[in-house]
């Protein structure tokens, strides 16, 4: 639900469906990943039509196109805000992540975009399309959705607030108690912090911010008769919505707009207008010096803050000769000029799902301590070591506990006196991270702890590099990977001595070691003493922290060398199981897949007959159901109160199905400019149960969205007796539920 993108705050605590990925300060950031600008994507010199091996010849246009399927991604988790049937305070929550997602689109996929353009390096893409024809494509698609977006909050969502007594309104709708009551908030905690900028020709035009909401205000002085151009920001730290009385909330910049006097004294206040504009807030680091990489790193994040804009949101009743000021002093485009009615930057709507009203919310559910770890729940935390001994454990969040699983593994491996060596890599993590505070106790306690953190990981630089430096003041060896990679792979290596020898136990996950989104993400992790799988970990991070340059493992495949190659020699063996007659599937779940190697291969299993699900949260450029190409596709897209974000690939492999469970999505940036990594799932059960996973989630009784071969998507929520289809996640709830016997009748 892009679903990228971290969050401290309440409203932090949202899951960009993204990323989604995903994935800036005020959301969760794993979708934000998904929108890398994968500058390469444009640049491969990838054939349209590339000969198989079999001297088939694959047909032009049969990648959709990147920025529109992502387009389509934001349209699902739009769909969820509108769905009368989503629980109210989840829809508005969805209103607020379709708008985080679609900040993140502009300030990153639009804004490489646009650079590509103008630098003249921008070629057409792998849909076909050309550079200035998907930016055309995108302002129109997105005006089209953000129209829907601001519809569904005035004429849905707001209302049936209202009718459960959470009043979204303006300045002009409160009562004059209301109104004097804010007068006092605005005296003592608003105006302090404001700072009204003129415009004229001892003041040029100010900087305008990216993200920031500001007020373009004209005033008069009543001497001369001038009109002056004023700009009022609007203070990012205070709440976006402030409360007038219990239930009754008004955007903050109105309680500016309706005090401009105090801000202006002695002059005409004539008209105010909120704008909001996105800047290109990608980075450009030079990695030529691993030494200085921390340096460089600061300093252009210094630089992000004054990127060129890419998209002006104002409000419809705007003066045209205001937004004409803007355009001009902005140097941003007509085309880039998105009239909306106010309030703008709906994002405030995290604070309003932030109130406690849990009837108006999905049914509250607290994940258990996996039962291969704990038998019996207990207070006392289970011996991890002990129980990875016996067998490996498969770990699927957020429906198993990640503090009790993850969290304690590196906790006892933190305190135990056996543990002498911590490995571990930190892409995202918390602000007040326990996996940051165990890896610290452990380097103070005399353990070797060698600790990867990706300061190059999007919109989370600023924090990783704090916690960079106060791991290293702690004794933990801090290395930042190598150049011109970035490190996303999600492992931990602990040895402990046992007795006269030394045992390696470690966890592969699909996620980032964040604990709050791990409550928010479906992700996951293997843990095991396999030795195999430490002896690849150990390689691995050797590489990471060396020079080593290994690039054959065991159990695990790696990007950027092994992991594609690998993929597709198993895609290919699928092949020819099937014209062997023995059992043949594909099965990949991912955020997104784009990569036309992986998906050629793709199209070559499925001409041979192979049947090829795919599970995909976000972009997908793969086309599905063509004759003679892909009959044998389907593709299938699940959005929820949980983010999907797990990586797995299953095989048939002739009837002993081989799986996979890794970091790696299928996109140009993962395979080829990140380390990544997947871990081969051996246990009998676990494999089974991730093909059940598979199933079930591809299965026509399951609710999701389908992919048809012209790049629609069309959700299927309800049976032909118009009865809801099966919900996965909350299957998966009420499956941990009965094992506690909490189960809901």
């Amino acid at each position: 639900m892009s679903q990228s993108e971290t969050q401290e705050k309440v409203q932090q605590a949202q899951p960009s469906v993204g990323s989604i990925a995903a994935h800036r300060p005020h959301t969760v950031s794993a979708p934000v990943s998904d929108l890398d600008p994968d500058l390469d994507a444009d640049l491969d010199a990838y054939e349209e039509t590339q000969d198989g091996r079999d001297g088939s010849t694959l047909p032009q246009g049969r990648f959709l196109d990147r920025e529109r399927s992502w387009l389509a991604f934001n349209e699902r988790v739009l769909e969820l805000a509108e769905d009368p049937d989503t629980p109210l305070l989840e829809r508005a929550n969805f209103l607020a992540i379709f708008a985080s997602n679609l900040d993140e689109f502009f300030m990153v996929r639009v804004a490489g975009l646009k650079r590509r353009i103008a630098t003249g390096v921008a070629t057409r893409s792998a849909s076909g399309l050309q550079p200035r024809e998907v930016l055309e494509m995108i302002w129109a698609r997105s005006r089209e959705l953000m129209a829907r977006h601001a519809a569904c909050f005035h004429e849905d969502v707001a209302p049936a607030l209202a009718e459960e007594g959470i009043h979204l309104v303006r300045w002009s709708e409160l009562a004059e108690k209301e109104q004097a009551r804010l007068f006092t908030l605005f005296r003592h905690q608003i105006f302090p912090v404001l700072t009204p900028l003129a415009v004229d020709p001892a003041h040029p035009f100010p900087y305008i911010s990216g993200l920031s909401l500001n007020l373009a205000v004209v005033v008069r002085n009543p001497v001369s008769g001038h009109r002056h151009f004023a700009r009022v920001k609007v203070p990012p730290l205070l709440s976006r919505f402030l409360e007038a009385s219990p239930g009754r909330y008004v955007p903050i910049e109105d309680v500016i707009a309706a005090h401009l006097e105090e801000l202006f004294p002695g002059m005409e206040v004539l008209e105010h207008h909120a704008f909001r504009l996105t800047r290109n807030e990608d980075l450009e680091v030079e990695e030529d010096d691993a030494e200085n990489l921390l340096q460089a790193l600061e300093k252009e994040l210094m630089r992000r803050r004054f990127g060129p804009p890419v998209r002006l949101e104002v409000e419809e009743s705007i003066d045209r000769e205001v937004l004409d000021l803007l355009v001009r002093e902005l140097k941003i485009s007509e085309a880039e000029v998105y009239p909306l009615p106010g309030p703008l930057d709906l994002t405030g709507l995290f604070r309003i799902h932030s109130l406690d009203r849990p009837e108006l919310k999905y049914p509250k559910f607290i994940a258990g301590t996996h039962r291969d770890l704990a038998e019996v729940e207990s207070a006392s935390a289970p011996d991890i070591f002990a129980a990875l001994r016996q067998r490996d454990v498969l770990l699927h969040h957020p429906y198993d506990s990640f503090s009790t699983s993850v969290q304690a593994f590196l906790e006892q491996a933190a305190q135990d006196p056996d543990v002498l060596a911590i490995k571990q890599t930190l892409y995202r993590t918390s602000g007040d991270s326990p996996i940051v505070d165990a890896l610290i106790d452990a380097a103070e306690s005399g353990k070797q702890v060698l600790v990867l953190v990706e300061i190059k990981a999007r919109f989370d630089e600023h924090a990783n590099i704090k916690w960079a430096r106060k791991l290293e003041e702690a004794g933990c060896h801090v290395v930042y990977g190598l150049v011109g990679l970035k490190t996303h792979c999600k492992l931990s290596l602990v040895v402990r001595q046992e007795g006269e020898t030394l045992r390696r136990y470690s966890h592969v996950g699909t996620g980032n070691y964040h604990p709050k989104t791990a409550r928010l993400y479906e992700d996951l992790g293997l843990l095991t003493a396999d030795p195999q799988v430490g002896a690849d970990l150990s390689d691995l991070f050797n590489r990471l922290s060396g020079y080593s340059r290994r690039e054959t493992y065991r159990r695990l495949l790696v990007a950027p060398k092994s992991l594609r190659d690998g993929l597709i020699s198993r895609i290919n063996k699928e092949i020819q199981h099937h014209r062997s007659g023995r059992p043949a599937f594909i099965r990949i779940k991912v955020n997104s897949i784009v990569d036309e190697a992986i998906i050629d291969a793709l199209y070559r299993a499925s001409q041979a007959g192979v049947p090829v699900d795919v599970w995909v949260r976000g972009i997908c450029a793969i086309r599905p159901g063509v004759a003679g190409l892909s009959e044998n596709v389907r593709v299938r897209s699940i959005l929820g109160r949980f983010l999907e974000h797990s990586r797995v690939f299953a095989f048939g492999n002739g009837g002993e199905p081989e799986v996979w469970i890794g970091s790696a999505d299928m996109m140009h940036r993962n395979l080829d400019r990140r380390i990544e990594a997947l871990v081969r799932v051996t246990d009998p059960g676990h494999r089974a149960a991730l093909n059940r996973l598979l199933e079930t989630g591809m299965a026509d009784t399951t609710a999701s969205w389908h992919l048809g071969a012209d790049g629609e998507w069309t959700r299927h929520a309800t049976d032909a007796d118009g009865q809801p289809l099966r919900n996965v996640q909350e299957m998966l709830i009420d499956a941990r539920r009965r094992r506690r016997g909490t189960a809901t009748p």
